[in-house]
C-alpha cells in the first residue's frame, strides 16, 4: 500500500495502524489527520479516490462522512450561544413557534441538541427529494408528535437532527446552517468541509464515491459483531431504531449530486480528514489555521454531559453533550474528556481538551459499524500510545 503524507516524530504508530487498516481491515481509500496543541502532527492518505475505482486518493480528496457531520454542525449552535444569540435553556418554540405542536412545547434547545427532543422518527418518512428540499423536513418534525415527553429520555435522532438543527439555526440567524458554517467557520480558515456541496467544488472532481463493503476475513475478531438485541432492533421494521434510520425512505444515493448539494447536517457533510481535525483543533485552542473558535467556557460546555444511559434508538448506553457525542464504551474516543462524533460506516472526528488532540478519519469504504468502527478505533489506540 502506497501511503502518502507525513507524521511527526513519535507518531509512527499511527502510520503503522493506518497501513494495517488497508492490509488487514479492508480499507479501500482513507485519510487520517491529527493536531496536537494546534499543530498538525499526522497527515496521511492512501488507497483509491472511489471505493470502486482505481484512481489514487490525493491530499485534497473529500468524502461523505455521514453522522460525523453532526459534530461539525454542533459547533454552530454553540457559537451562537457563545455570541449571546441562542439560549440553550429556552424552549425551542421561542425561536420556532411551529415546533410546539403535538406536545413539544416543553422541549428546550438543550433537549434538541442532546437527542432528548422525542422526535427521532417520523410517522410518514420523507423521500430523498423531500429530505433535501429545505422545507419538508422542518414541517414534518414540527408537526410530529413526540415518542416520549421531551427532556425525559434520550434517543439518537439519526436523520431528524438535520431538520431540527437546520431550522433552529435558520430562525436564529436568517441563514442556512451550511452557509453560516461556510461564512463564519470553514471558509475563513480554509477548511475543506461543506454541509451542502457547492457546485464549483463538485465540478473539480475532488469528492470520491463511497460505498458499502464487507470486512474481509483477515479482520478476524475485529469484525463488527453487534449484540443480539441491537441486531434485532435494526432488523425489526416497527422498532424505533429502524424507523429513526428510515426517516428518509428509500435510502438516498449518497453519491448523487443532489444529495451532496443538500444541507443535511445529520448525515451529508463532505470533507477531508485534515479539515475535520483542523476544525476540532480550533474548538480547543489556537491552530495553524487561525485563533480558537470556542472560548474555554464553550469548550467546557461542549464536553458537558446532558444525556447518558440507555439510548431509545441505538439500544446501547450513549452519552451526549449539547450536540456532540461524548466518549463512552459504545463510542470510544481518546479519553473521558473527548467530544466529537462518529459516522456510521467508519468516519470519526473528535477533540480531547485534556491532551490537546484533535482527530479526523475519513473513509470511502462504509462498513456495518454504527459508532465504533474497528479501523477508526485502531488509529485511536495507536494515537494513545504516542501521548
Amino acid at each position: 500500500m502506497n501511503i502518502q503524507g507525513e507524521v511527526a516524530e513519535g507518531y509512527e504508530a499511527v502510520r503503522d495502524a493506518f497501513v494495517r487498516n488497508f492490509e488487514v481491515l479492508g480499507d479501500r481509500g482513507a485519510a487520517v489527520a491529527v493536531y496536537r496543541d494546534g499543530r498538525r502532527v499526522v497527515d496521511l492518505w492512501g488507497g483509491t479516490h472511489d471505493v470502486d475505482g482505481t484512481d489514487p486518493w490525493t491530499a485534497g480528496t473529500a468524502q461523505v462522512v455521514r453522522s460525523a457531520t453532526k459534530g461539525v454542525a454542533a459547533a454552530v449552535p454553540l457559537l451562537l450561544h457563545q455570541r449571546g444569540l441562542l439560549d440553550l435553556d429556552a424552549p425551542v418554540g421561542d425561536y420556532w413557534p411551529e415546533c410546539k405542536a403535538g406536545g413539544k412545547e416543553g422541549a428546550l434547545v438543550r433537549d434538541l441538541l442532546a437527542h432528548r427532543a422525542g422526535v427521532p422518527a417520523l410517522d410518514v418518512p420523507l423521500t430523498p427529494e423531500e429530505a433535501a428540499d429545505g422545507l419538508s423536513g422542518a414541517r414534518a418534525v414540527a408537526a410530529q408528535r413526540p415518542f416520549w415527553e421531551p427532556g425525559t429520555e434520550h434517543g439518537y435522532h439519526a436523520q431528524t437532527f438535520s431538520w431540527l438543527l437546520s431550522e433552529l439555526v435558520l430562525r436564529v440567524t436568517g441563514a442556512s446552517l451550511g452557509s453560516w458554517l461556510a461564512q463564519e467557520v470553514t471558509g475563513p480558515r480554509g477548511l475543506d468541509f461543506w454541509i451542502g456541496l457547492p457546485q464549483a467544488v463538485a465540478e473539480t472532481g475532488r469528492v470520491g464515491r463511497v460505498g458499502a463493503v464487507e470486512p474481509p476475513q483477515s479482520a478476524g475478531a475485529l469484525r463488527t459483531r453487534p449484540r443480539r438485541n441491537v441486531s434485532e432492533a435494526y432488523a425489526d421494521p416497527d422498532s424505533l431504531t429502524r424507523r429513526a434510520f428510515a426517516a428518509i425512505t428509500p435510502l438516498a444515493d449518497e453519491n448523487a449530486p443532489a444529495y451532496r448539494a443538500a444541507e443535511l447536517p445529520a448525515s451529508a457533510g463532505i470533507g477531508t480528514a485534515r479539515a475535520l481535525a483542523g476544525l476540532y483543533a480550533s474548538l480547543i485552542g489556537d491552530t495553524e489555521d487561525g485563533p480558537r473558535l470556542f472560548t474555554p467556557e464553550t469548550t467546557a460546555l461542549a464536553g458537558t454531559e446532558l444525556s447518558s444511559g440507555p439510548d431509545r434508538v441505538l439500544v446501547v448506553n450513549t452519552r451526549f453533550g449539547p450536540g456532540h457525542m461524548l466518549h463512552s464504551p459504545a463510542s470510544p474516543m481518546l479519553s473521558p474528556a473527548s467530544f466529537g462524533h462518529p459516522g456510521r460506516g467508519g468516519s470519526l472526528a473528535f477533540a480531547d481538551p485534556e491532551s490537546g488532540i484533535a482527530f479526523g478519519y475519513v473513509t470511502n469504504a462504509l462498513a456495518s459499524s454504527v459508532t465504533a468502527d474497528p479501523r477508526a478505533q485502531a488509529l485511536v489506540r495507536a494515537l494513545r500510545t504516542a501521548l
